[in-house]
């Protein structure tokens, strides 16, 4: 589901894999990144219409009801299947990404996923 050396997962990769015991796995077919829970998935899809829609070079990330308010309102946003009614946001990546947002978005829900000892060691450093 997914190409190891496609260059957005890589950059991505290089965000998610920064943050304190970071680690990534393959779920459900798709990069993962964890501490003690899944705080980033590269690649997605949801249902429109009753029809699949891959969303292959985007990241997901939770939120708490503003920031998946704030992303939503992104036009490259979306509501991933199945996880999307728990707080899971989906953004298109693409030449126009404002990396620095992603970057933000990514530790939104780093901080959100992580153990408070995990969040002190980001802060300190």
């Amino acid at each position: 589901m997914f190409d190891d050396d496609d260059p957005v997962l890589a950059r991505v990769r290089r965000i998610a894999l920064a943050f304190p015991e970071a680690a990534e796995k393959v779920s459900h077919g798709r990069p993962a990144f964890f501490t003690r829970k899944v705080f980033a998935y590269y690649g997605g899809s949801q249902k429109v219409h009753g029809e699949w829609v891959q969303h292959p070079t985007s990241v997901m990330v939770l939120a708490d009801l503003d920031g998946q308010s704030a992303m939503r309102a992104l036009p490259n946003a979306w509501v991933p299947a199945y996880l999307g009614p728990y707080g899971w946001t989906g953004l298109d990546l693409g030449p126009r990404t404002d990396w620095d947002d992603v970057a933000g978005f990514i530790e939104e829900s780093y901080r959100f996923t992580a153990a408070a000892r995990l969040i002190t060691q980001l802060d300190g450093s």
